[in-house]
C-alpha cells in the first residue's frame, strides 16, 4: 500500500499556500473553514509540539488569546515523549489518572476527577445523586449529558500539568477549562476561535499581550446601552446623578446586563453602580460615620433611594447574614462559617466592613 503524507513547506510563502488551500477544505472544523491565518496558526504550533498539520488543526484551539487542546491531544503528547499514561474511570461518577515518566519510573503521578470535585468547582451540581448543569437556555449541558468524559478530561488535564510541563509547550487547558461550551469530544461549539492577521508597525504582538476584556454585545444593542450607562455612572460626581443612572437603567431592565468598568473588570451593570455608589460615599463619608470609625457600604435599595436609613450594626447583620445565606447556597460548611470567612477577607468577620462582607457574598453568588 502506498503511503501518502502531508508535508508543509519550507518557506513562509509556501507555508501561507499551504494554509489557504487547506482553508477550502469543508471537512476541517468550522473555526478553520475560509480562514488560512487559524489553519497556518495550528500548522506552526504543532510544528512545535512535533504533531502532523492534520492533528494541529483538529486538537487546537485558540480561547480568548490563549491556545488550547482537547484531553485526547495532550494524552497523545504526553505518551509520544515516552511516558506513560493510564486513566480509570467508573463510567459515571469518577474518573483517575496516571502518569508514570520514563525518565522516574518509580513515581506516579495521580489525579482524580469525583461529582463531588465538579460541583465544589462549579461545574454541576448534584441533585437526588445525579449531576445537573444546564446552559443559558435552561437546556442539560455537557457536564449533564457527558459527564463520565468530562471526568476523564479534566483528570487528563490536570495530571499532565504536574507531571509534564515539559512536553505541554503552553497548551495547559482544554477549551473547557477556559470557558468554552464543548461536545462530548471536548471540541469548542461556540467559544470565538481568534483569527490572526499581520501586525501592523507600532502595534504590540497579540499573542503576547492579553486582549483587553470586551463587554458582550446583544444584537438588540441592549449590552450597548447599558454600557453608555456605566460609562454615564462613572463620570457622576455626585450621588444624586448616580440615583437618576440606576433608576433609569432599572426601568429599562438593564441591571442584569455585563459591562465593562474603567478598570476594564467585567461585571453586572447593576453592581458596577452600587460599586460605583461606594466609591463616591468614601470620597464624601458620612461626618457621623467618621465619629465611630465605621463605614458603611451602599446596597441597591441605597442607590435609588439615596438615604441610609439602618444603623452601621444594623447592615452589619444584613451582610453576615446575607454571606451566610450564600455559603449555604454554595453548599459551604456552614460549622467552619467564621473562620473561612476570615480567611476569604484577610481579617476577623466582626472587623470586617459591610461592602467587604457584601463583596464576599456577591461573589460566592457569582460562583
Amino acid at each position: 500500500m502506498t503511503e501518502i503524507a502531508i508535508r508543509q513547506p519550507a518557506s513562509l510563502d509556501g507555508s501561507v499556500r499551504f494554509a489557504q488551500l487547506l482553508a477550502d477544505a469543508d471537512l476541517l472544523p468550522k473555526q478553520f473553514v475560509g480562514k488560512p491565518a487559524n489553519v497556518l496558526y495550528a500548522i506552526e504550533y504543532g510544528r512545535t509540539l512535533g504533531i502532523t498539520p492534520v492533528a494541529a488543526i483538529t486538537g487546537i484551539h485558540v480561547i480568548e488569546g490563549k491556545p488550547s487542546a482537547s484531553s485526547g491531544l495532550i494524552g497523545a503528547l504526553v505518551r509520544q515523549a515516552g511516558h506513560k499514561l493510564r486513566v480509570k474511570s467508573d463510567g459515571a461518577t469518577t474518573a483517575t489518572a496516571q502518569i508514570v515518566r520514563a525518565d522516574d519510573p518509580d513515581f506516579t503521578y495521580e489525579c482524580t476527577w469525583t461529582l463531588e470535585r465538579a460541583e465544589q468547582a462549579g461545574l454541576l451540581q448534584i441533585k437526588e445523586g445525579k449531576p445537573w448543569a444546564r446552559d443559558r437556555n435552561g437546556r442539560p449541558a455537557t457536564w449533564e449529558k457527558y459527564t463520565a468524559s468530562m471526568l476523564k478530561a479534566r483528570a487528563i488535564t490536570e495530571v499532565a500539568r504536574d507531571a509534564c510541563e515539559d512536553v505541554l509547550f503552553g497548551l495547559h487547558y482544554t477549551p473547557e477549562e477556559l470557558g468554552a461550551v464543548v461536545n462530548q469530544d471536548g471540541e469548542p461549539v461556540e467559544a470565538e476561535v481568534q483569527q490572526l492577521r499581520r501586525v501592523q508597525p507600532g502595534e504590540g504582538d497579540p499573542w503576547t499581550t492579553a486582549p483587553e476584556p470586551q463587554a458582550p454585545r446583544a444584537a438588540n444593542g441592549r449590552s450597548q446601552e447599558a454600557q453608555d450607562f456605566a460609562t454615564t455612572a462613572a463620570d457622576a460626581s455626585d450621588k444624586a446623578a448616580l440615583q437618576k443612572v440606576y433608576r433609569e437603567a432599572n426601568a429599562a431592565g438593564l441591571l442584569e446586563e455585563t459591562v465593562k468598568s474603567p478598570d476594564r473588570e467585567l461585571l453586572e451593570l447593576g453592581a458596577f453602580l452600587i460599586q460605583r455608589g461606594n466609591e463616591l460615599a468614601e470620597a464624601t463619608p458620612d461626618p457621623a460615620a467618621a465619629d465611630d470609625g465605621y463605614r458603611t457600604g451602599l446596597t441597591a435599595d441605597e442607590v435609588i433611594d439615596g438615604e441610609v436609613v439602618t444603623t452601621p450594626e444594623d447592615d452589619y447583620a444584613a451582610a453576615v447574614a446575607d454571606l451566610r445565606d450564600a455559603a449555604e447556597a454554595a453548599r459551604l460548611d456552614l460549622d467552619t462559617f467564621e473562620v473561612d470567612a476570615a480567611k476569604a477577607l484577610g481579617m476577623a468577620l466582626a472587623e470586617a466592613p459591610v461592602d467587604a462582607i457584601r463583596s464576599l457574598a456577591a461573589t460566592l453568588r457569582a460562583a
